[in-house]
């Protein structure tokens, strides 16, 4: 009898585990893709619901197309970009999961000028279970400070 509730716990330990460790991967992964490309209706899909909210510094959106026309005009600013992620919390509750972490990034503006913007915040995310994974479902990201010269956000329309 005691086997039994030893593998089932295992199960569960397992489960939470892999949970975490797809959630980090996914979360790691966004990251990259803002720095490689492409922006796309695949890239959309393969990181958010399609009814995700996000509070950006050009702006909260609510929508999968929404989000991915306000990253790209967003990611257009910059001739390069690293966006580097750390410290993440994650809290997994079946289904359902949030994260919560710090972001750098650093940026070249793509005025011709080669100047550097610097920000650094907090991010928070809610995370679905989907039948094609973890998709970030709601996600917030809170500048702490910058460094350098933004660029002209007027031009997002």
């Amino acid at each position: 009898m005691d086997t039994d509730i030893d593998i089932e716990e295992m199960r569960r330990e397992l489960r939470a585990l892999t949970d975490r460790a797809e959630i980090a991967d996914l979360l790691d992964r966004y990251l990259r893709s803002l720095d490689e490309g492409p922006l796309d209706a695949e890239w959309a899909r393969a990181f958010h619901t399609e009814d995700v909210t996000a509070e950006m510094p050009v702006g909260t959106v609510r929508g999968r197309d929404a989000l991915l026309t306000t990253v790209r005009r967003a990611m257009a600013l910059f001739e390069r970009t690293v966006h580097l992620g750390s410290n993440t919390v994650i809290e997994v509750d079946g289904d359902r999961a949030t994260a919560r972490g710090t972001q750098l990034s650093t940026h070249v503006l793509a005025d011709g000028s080669e100047e550097v913007f610097v920000s650094a915040g907090h991010t928070e995310s809610e995370l679905a279970r989907t039948p094609a994974g973890w998709r970030i479902s709601a996600t917030a990201l809170r500048v702490v400070w910058t460094r350098g010269t933004p660029p002209d956000l007027g031009t997002l329309g």
